[in-house]
């Protein structure tokens, strides 16, 4: 059981976040939903094709990408989980910053997703008091560095006992165990090779804890397919699949019909079994 803001949600199946980006340069679908009203009409549809939750994001962290001001990304995002917040799913705010987590979770956001694993001044603190949920995700440099050579001696080793030590941090800090959920983050710091060892292994990164898997037309997609952005659907909702059968509680993804349906296969077979 997740605890998420007011929901409480059963992990007994793979849930499906869709991703709702409210910039005008993510690596997707950057610019489609700059506009308040694109934006909540995407969110609305994701919710109908069957997102469990929504992942509401206005600063892009694609490699490269240049940092966003707090009055920018509290102009993108706010507005949007204001209109979204009437639908009956969770919704989460995806930031670093501590000053905007505050005011997102005061507007009904339900978790906060912070790629830079809580570890700005402040970040733990915005949260504890409340009672969303958090996603701490692992990255190794910034958007500016990260895929600059990245290297490790034990992907899986280095970046579980991250995790680890972050939800240690968090609990430390006031944050409920069952509040926590963690993410990988594929493509953040990693070669190819690296988010293929992370996905081998993913059940073996965090136990005991919900793992959410990013997965979503990103690079490695590519590079495996040969695919561009926007011809990924396919390659990503198999990574998607292959996720959850590797114990992921949570799917953030783009294409959530696509992803909802090869999930009710593999469930019903499982069900079955």
């Amino acid at each position: 059981m997740l605890r998420c803001g007011r929901y409480r949600l059963a992990l007994d199946r793979p849930l499906i976040m869709g991703v709702v980006n409210v910039t005008p340069d993510s690596f997707s679908d950057g610019g489609s939903f700059l506009d308040r009203d694109a934006a909540v009409a995407q969110g609305r549809r994701l919710v109908e094709e069957g997102a469990d939750l929504l992942d509401i994001g206005g600063e892009s962290t694609r490699p490269g990408a240049p940092p966003v001001t707090l009055d920018e990304e509290r102009r993108r995002v706010l507005p949007v989980l204001e209109a979204l917040a009437v639908l009956e799913v969770p919704l989460s705010v995806d930031t670093q910053k501590p000053a905007l987590m505050r005011e997102a979770v005061a507007t009904g956001a339900a978790m906060i997703n912070d790629v830079n694993g809580f570890e700005a001044d402040g970040a733990l603190e915005a949260v504890a008091a409340a009672d969303c949920a958090i996603c701490i995700m692992h990255k190794k440099g910034t958007p500016q560095t990260m895929q600059q050579a990245p290297a490790y001696v034990d992907a899986l080793q280095e970046v579980g006992a991250y995790l680890r030590a972050r939800a240690a941090a968090a609990q430390a800090a006031g944050v409920a165990g069952e509040r926590i959920v963690v993410d990988p983050g594929f493509g953040f710091g990693k070669t190819l090779q690296h988010n293929l060892e992370l996905l081998r292994g993913l059940d073996r990164l965090a136990p005991g804890m919900p793992l959410l898997a990013g997965l979503s037309r990103k690079s490695m997609i590519g590079a495996i397919t040969g695919r561009e952005v926007g011809g990924r659907v396919f390659g990503s909702v198999a990574a998607a699949l292959i996720a959850a059968q590797q114990g992921a509680a949570i799917l953030r993804v783009h294409d959530v019909a696509a992803t909802r349906d090869a999930l009710a296969v593999w469930l019903a077979l499982r069900q079955q079994d």
